[in-house]
């Protein structure tokens, strides 16, 4: 059974060809990639490219950039194969993890969602484990038996809104799901928690499988962090929790609609994120913050 594995591409180049090279070197070796690149201004990718002689992999350049979400939702219309993984142009596969995640597929045939276990990484490679993750992983992951845990539906929406501890660009997609429930638009910083939660809502189902077999690199720069010091994190969390709770509340999930109004994970972080607010961020990143501490 063929796996498709997409790379939607922005950022250093060094850093992709790595990623690339995670992939070939993969104990199951029935794999197919396409790296996605949304117009990067450097030549050298594609001549890079031009120079590998497997035809498993596939290079395609988009016309204009599209930006996050559309590449995203190019690589699922690309996808042909039963499971997909859409991985990040900085993240490291671990060359068992094809036969995790394709072993979990086949243990839990109605699986819509696989998450392996995951290591955290910095720019330069470094192995670590921030206060963000370690609640994720010690705190808010689900305590496995038999070396995997099975959720669906009220449970997994009940678990993700609680404190979302997945990592995106490790996870493997059932396709047929991804091609029905699609990214909500207006939410592009927690479009893929809003993604999982439509997943739930639709009866989905969530494998974790413990096995460490991905490297999630975590930029001290990223995105992600300036969004956190400009107020737009929390303030589209809001809007999504607010969300979240209708939609619990129409499907008679009182325990999924009870946890998106407490949101207390969510509470807590942006308490742990007021010093770096205090000394990076401007005033309307300390608003935000303030109003998602404190308000109802």
């Amino acid at each position: 059974m063929t796996h498709e594995i997409f790379v939607p591409f922005w950022g250093d180049p060094d850093l992709l060809y790595a990623t690339v090279d995670s992939v070939r070197a993969q104990t199951v070796q029935d794999w197919r990639m396409v790296v996605i690149d949304d117009c990067y201004p450097d030549e050298s990718v594609a001549a890079y490219f031009a120079g590998i002689d497997d035809p498993r992999i596939e290079y395609t350049r988009n016309e204009t950039n599209l930006g996050i979400t559309e590449n995203y939702r190019e690589a699922i219309r690309r996808a042909t194969s039963p499971f997909i993984t859409i991985l990040g142009c900085d993240d490291l596969m671990h060359p068992d993890y094809l036969r995790v995640v394709s072993e979990a597929a086949r243990r839990v045939p109605d699986a819509d969602v696989i998450q392996p276990g995951v290591v955290v990484i910095d720019e330069s490679g470094k192995q670590g484990l921030p206060l963000v993750d370690r609640v994720k992983q010690r705190v808010l992951a689900p305590k496995t038996t038999d070396g995997i845990s099975v959720l669906t539906g009220v449970e997994m929406a009940t678990s993700l809104i609680r404190g979302d501890w997945l990592y995106w660009p490790s996870l493997t997609f059932r396709t047929d799901t991804l091609k029905r429930v699609d990214f909500r638009d207006g939410l592009p910083i927690i479009q893929d928690l809003a993604l999982l939660m439509d997943i739930a809502f639709d009866g989905g189902t969530l494998v974790f499988v413990p096995q460490v077999v991905f490297s999630y690199r975590r930029h001290g720069s990223s995105a992600s962090q300036k969004t956190l010091l400009d107020g737009r994190r929390f303030r589209d969390e809001r809007a999504y929790y607010r969300q979240a709770a209708q939609l619990a509340r129409a499907k008679g999930w009182s325990s999924t609609r009870r946890t998106a109004k407490l949101r207390l994970m969510s509470r807590l972080h942006a308490i742990t994120e007021i010093p770096g607010v205090l000394k990076h961020g401007n005033r309307a990143g300390l608003q935000s913050t303030l109003a998602h501490i404190f308000a109802i």
